[in-house]
């Protein structure tokens, strides 16, 4: 039996991997500097609250001690729950805060990112909270030599594989993330965020032409269309249609391809920008206009107003040879999306089948008679 649903204001939240690198940087220095192992550290989170954090170890090594956190995400499904984060420090002569990324941790390798090229991916919030907790224990304990931070994923580099980061040209291992300190279940902004960087990173690689998709399957047959453009290019947007093409445009992406399905492609012809399955039902209506515009009689308009779903609409189009719904639908995406960043690139659609068939392409409609374009 299917476990109900909790209703999201009963979802229990986490913490970042860049919290828990940071409680696991201030145990393993003040257990350093104390001589005293620590069972917990208290950190403050950007979010603007304190969080305790349990050390599962806490080790004195040859010249370091080494301590590490679970990570608890809540009830976020996130790729890293549970991962180990682990923060090994000592005190070397150098002075200065020295901080790097260790097994499991990835390397930036492309531009683009808000990390350096050749840098750990610890990303700029945890990065300052690290350094933030070392320099309060350096000024109470009148530090004078430098302190090196290595932090690292035991797992990451596993762990990695279930995210973006190879696309993003980070390697070998996850990034240390987090900008609130806390992970919100069900949260769209790191997906959100996740896109920006994605269109950052073509940008950076040179990349003028961008395909967008709705997801994995729609992103290889996206590939098969577009052989010849770089995996950069290629930027998963979810159901953020219209938050990706704003900031493709934001960013000077020249041209954008459109590649998806029926069903949220559907919602996209009518002007809606955010395709999540709640965020608007389908209007069969609206199909059925764009259906009687391709040549269909009234018994096949009838059936697509008792369609269960955009899928079985396309089905009914192709075994009855109507292909300029198909056309109909795409050059409606691109007005759609078109007139909702207000012009400014080149931008084309293209419907594929559940199976991979190209159902119809359109390319830079940036007018329609009003007539033309099917509000429903």
């Amino acid at each position: 039996m299917e476990k109900p649903k909790k209703d999201p204001k009963e979802m229990r939240h986490g913490y970042t991997t860049g919290a828990c690198a940071t409680a696991a940087t201030k145990a393993a220095l003040t257990a350093l500097l104390t001589k005293e192992e620590q069972e917990t550290a208290t950190i403050h989170l950007p979010v603007g609250k304190d969080a305790t954090f349990t050390m599962d170890v806490c080790v004195f090594e040859q010249e370091s001690v080494r301590c590490e956190t679970i990570k608890d995400a809540g009830d976020d499904p996130d790729a890293t729950h549970k991962a180990r984060i682990v923060s090994t420090v000592r005190l070397v002569e150098k002075p200065g805060i020295h901080l790097d990324g260790g097994v499991g941790v990835g390397r930036v390798t492309k531009p683009g990112l808000p990390v350096d090229v050749g840098l750990a991916a610890i990303n700029p919030v945890p990065r300052k909270m690290i350094i933030g907790v070392v320099q309060e224990l350096i000024q109470e304990f009148s530090i004078t030599c430098g302190v090196e931070v290595i932090i690292s994923v035991p797992d990451g580099e596993e762990i990695a594989k279930k995210t973006l980061n190879g696309r993003l040209g980070i390697v070998g291992g996850i990034s240390i993330l987090g900008t609130r300190g806390t992970v919100v279940p069900f949260s769209t902004s790191a997906y959100m965020a996740s896109i920006v960087q994605a269109i950052s990173v073509a940008k950076s690689a040179g990349c003028k032409h961008v395909v967008i998709t709705t997801g994995g399957r729609s992103e290889k047959y996206g590939m098969a269309e577009y052989p010849d453009l770089p995996e950069e290019a290629f930027i998963e947007m979810g159901d953020f249609v219209g938050f990706t093409l704003k900031h493709c445009k934001r960013l000077g992406i020249e041209r954008v391809s459109l590649v998806g399905m029926m069903g949220k492609f559907s919602k996209v012809a009518q002007g809606v920008m955010m395709v999540h399955s709640k965020s608007a039902p389908i209007n069969f209506e609206f199909l059925a206009q764009l259906a009687k515009a391709a040549g269909a009689d009234e018994a096949t308009l009838a059936e697509v107003l008792e369609a269960n779903t955009a899928s079985h609409v396309g089905d009914m189009m192709l075994e009855r040879g109507l292909h300029d719904f198909f056309y109909q639908m795409c050059k409606c995406c691109c007005y759609a999306s078109l007139d909702h960043i207000r012009g400014g690139l080149t931008l084309s659609t293209s419907l594929y089948s559940m199976k991979g068939e190209l159902l119809g392409r359109a390319e830079n409609i940036a007018t329609v008679n009003e007539d033309d374009w099917y509000r429903g």
